[in-house]
């Protein structure tokens, strides 16, 4: 077995071209065996496998230095740079990242999870290099999906402008996570279709040498284009030609399944837990916004390339037609396209992943909250119980958006909360309204939500009672039940509960009645702790005797994070916080 003995890309070098093809058999075959019992994403590092090979067969890694864009299609890359046991021994599968990470090896050079960086970021190493007087090559590698991200189009008009050498590998594969939306995929079909040789051609009209590859999986090919690239002193892109899910039939059929997923049958094709719960946040709202949009026209439901996370499927995203929108990897263009739908009499709903939201601060800011149009954003994984990878945090979403001015930003703990502030926001006209929709299950209260969410910032007193207040948002509103529950039971401590539901502001009236019976003020939030939601309340009773406690994540970037590991690091369990409520009122 030859991938067995490769430790590094110079023993890549050494195989001939028979040996690179069996090389690249032997990768497939080792993902599948992996993703099958692991799960990952399957079809980007199936398709890219012969590109890999190539790449590390003509450049010279590290010195050459390679970005991946989001970097989820880095597995095989990792195989060949000394971390194939993680990819070949089940014991040690999960000791690398989903992800390049610059700490696992040289051969890394960013922590990305994101998407369309690579080209600014291969823009920057060239910077320096001619700045040092270096002569290394710069590669930045693209998928096509990645190209309608707007740092995309600007990395690239820089790479035209900066004249030296920087090599622009965009993997074609026709596809994003869904299909792809926007102009520019028109031109790469045409580019397609025509061999590289259309007069149309997007990439020359940058000011950018191009080459295209026909066959991305022809290793041969592969090797005599990056050949007569390298050293190369002009920009370039290459253009190649991929199949997403390369060499296993149910992920060249369903490119959109087999974009990631947990582990699999490798018979069947069969995921071994559903990749779909009925019951989940994401089904049933876009349940809600079909049966909606059936009723009114103006409502559509917006996404950047991320659909199938937020249950609109092929067949919902049919039945919505053109009250569907994907604006491709485009966050930025989709929060100022739901300003704009608003301001113009639409109701538009945006479902975003919150550490792709972060993308966008700045549309929120200036083209959705100082204008106040009534855009609603539904903001998932906004939470420790989200995505753990390092690149892909949802805990930044309140300090980012919870000082937004005009913003008013939702925390429902139920199921029944969630769906009065989802109706309550599609139909109001006066304000922007996010909703962080809970990450921890399906919960209901078993009681109708009938707030009027019309007048803003009033918490709910859930429990009344005295001495400690327990003020808890959000997912952690179930954890807030049993901080009470358990200071009552062990301490004789008859704490009050409090749901504050509103993130965006404070209900003054609430927080005075306080006061009198209360001697210390605790608060539970979903998120980074700094500049969070309990920082407000200790604000405002900062020059007052109550004592505050507020409960969050410390600031960080913590990665593959188990949950509950996270939470006793934080404090943040039911037996730490009882404790030091018993410590701090005795005192």
């Amino acid at each position: 077995m030859y991938l067995e003995k490769i430790n590094s890309p110079q023993d890549v070098k050494r195989l001939s071209l028979e040996e690179l093809n069996q090389l690249s058999e032997e990768a497939r075959e080792t993902l599948l065996t992996k993703l099958s019992e692991h799960g990952g994403h399957i079809g980007p590092n199936l398709g890219l496998v012969e590109l890999t090979v190539a790449l590390h067969y003509v450049f010279d890694s590290p010195k050459d230095k390679i970005v991946y864009d989001v970097s989820h299609q880095s597995y095989v890359h990792k195989m060949l740079t000394g971390r194939k046991d993680a990819f070949l021994i089940p014991e040690k599968y999960d000791v690398v990242s989903g992800y390049s990470n610059p700490e696992e090896s040289e051969h890394d050079f960013f922590n990305i999870g994101h998407t369309s960086t690579s080209i600014s970021l291969a823009c920057g190493l060239a910077k320096a290099r001619d700045l040092k007087g270096d002569n290394e090559n710069i590669i930045a590698l693209i998928g096509d999906g990645s190209l309608s991200g707007g740092e995309a189009y600007e990395g690239l008009n820089n790479a035209a402008e900066a004249g030296t050498n920087m090599i622009i590998i965009v993997n074609d594969n026709e596809q994003s996570i869904s299909e792809n939306h926007g102009g520019l995929y028109k031109n790469l079909a045409e580019l397609r279709e025509t061999e590289g040789k259309s007069e149309c051609n997007f990439f020359k009209a940058m000011g950018l040498d191009y080459l295209y590859v026909k066959d991305g999986h022809d290793i041969e090919a592969l090797i005599e284009a990056f050949q007569s690239v390298k050293d190369t002193n002009r920009p370039i892109v290459v253009h190649v030609h991929t199949i997403k899910g390369k060499g296993y039939k149910f992920a060249e059929v369903n490119r959109e399944m087999y974009h990631a997923g947990p582990p699999f049958n490798r018979e069947t094709g069969e995921y071994k837990f559903s990749m779909s719960d009925p019951e989940s946040y994401a089904n049933r709202t876009a349940e809600y916004l079909l049966d909606t949009m059936k009723k009114d026209p103006t409502v559509a439901m917006i996404t950047s390339a991320t659909a199938p996370g937020f249950g609109f499927v092929q067949e919902r995203r049919e039945l919505a037609g053109k009250q569907y929108i994907d604006v491709g990897i485009a966050e930025e263009h989709a929060v100022a396209l739901a300003s704009g739908m608003a301001k113009n009499g639409a109701k538009p709903v945006y479902c975003v992943y919150s550490t792709f939201l972060q993308r966008t601060y700045d549309q929120l800011s200036q083209d959705l909250c100082i204008n106040n149009n009534s855009a609603l954003l539904l903001v998932f994984a906004a939470s420790v119980y989200g995505m753990s990878d390092v690149t892909h945090l949802g805990l930044f979403d309140i300090a980012m958006m919870g000082n937004i001015p005009n913003m008013v930003y939702l925390a429902p703990t139920c199921k029944e909360e969630y769906f009065a502030m989802l109706e309550w926001g599609i139909h109001q006209k006066d304000h922007p309204v996010a909703i962080r929709v809970p990450s921890n299950g399906m919960i209901s209260s078993g009681v109708e939500d009938t707030t009027d969410y019309s007048i803003l910032n009033k918490y709910q007193i859930s429990k009344k009672g005295k001495d400690v207040a327990v003020i808890a948002l959000g997912d952690f509103y179930q954890l807030g039940e049993s901080v009470v529950e358990a200071l009552v039971k062990e301490q004789g401590i008859n704490a009050t509960l409090i749901n504050p539901k509103y993130i965006t502001g404070l209900d003054e009236d609430v927080l005075e009645s306080l006061r009198d019976e209360h001697k210390l003020v605790i608060t539970l939030e979903d998120g980074i702790l700094e500049g969070g939601f309990g920082e407000k309340i200790a604000s405002y009773y900062g020059p007052s005797d109550m004592k505050v406690k507020n409960y969050g994540i410390k600031k960080g970037f913590p990665d593959r994070y188990v949950v509950e590991e996270l939470l006793k690091e934080n404090g943040i369990t039911v037996e730490q916080i009882v404790e030091d409520v018993t410590t701090i009122v005795k005192k």
